[in-house]
């Protein structure tokens, strides 16, 4: 299962899923329900989709690099507890990522010193270049607050249990310029 909607469209102007089975019984099944509920893209979601793939490679090697510079960026600074990506070997999942994957990819996040809700939410309003946004695996670099948008319905004892604390900021780090990116975070933090 795969969403088409993220890194395989990667312009963040498509919606679509996919699911690739090798089961004759089971494809059967979807086709019937596919059939049967017209549950099928559209021409042009379709053209949207093969056009992100086309590109694919080229965005991933930019996500990747931009999302190391990102990391390490975030890692050396004085006002960030911890950096969550699995390209440090510090991550609980680093050898399970440094199976599977070439590269570390553009999704992140970080916490702040002192785990302040009002802080951090100041923090990801500050940004010029990251758009504060529910989404990830565009050529735009989205900043969210989960504590205050996804997760926000949830309550916070029940949240931090979860790990997702007052300053937990997630990133999905595109493809623009890395020292642009580095620059907007830093006035962000200060």
């Amino acid at each position: 299962m795969h969403s088409a909607t993220k890194y395989l469209g990667g312009h963040s102007d498509v919606v679509m899923g996919a699911l690739a089975v090798n089961d004759k019984i089971l494809a059967d099944q979807l086709y019937f329900i596919q059939n049967a509920s017209g549950a099928i893209c559209g021409p042009h979601d379709s053209f949207l989709v093969l056009r992100g793939i086309k590109t694919l490679h080229i965005r991933m090697q930019r996500h990747c690099e931009n999302g190391r510079a990102v990391a390490t960026f975030l890692l050396n600074h004085p006002k960030v507890e911890n950096v969550f990506w699995p390209g440090f070997e510090s991550h609980p999942n680093h050898d399970i990522a440094k199976e599977q994957m070439d590269d570390f990819g553009g999704m992140l996040s970080f916490t702040t010193k002192g785990n302040n809700f009002e802080e951090a939410i100041k923090m990801v309003e500050n940004l010029k270049i990251f758009t504060l946004a529910e989404s990830l695996g565009g050529v735009e670099s989205l900043a969210g607050h989960p504590a205050s948008m996804p997760h926000a319905s949830i309550p916070k004892e029940a949240r931090e249990k979860t790990g997702v604390i007052d300053s937990l900021i997630r990133l999905s780090v595109g493809i623009e310029n890395a020292e642009d990116l580095i620059e907007d975070l830093k006035q962000a933090l200060n």
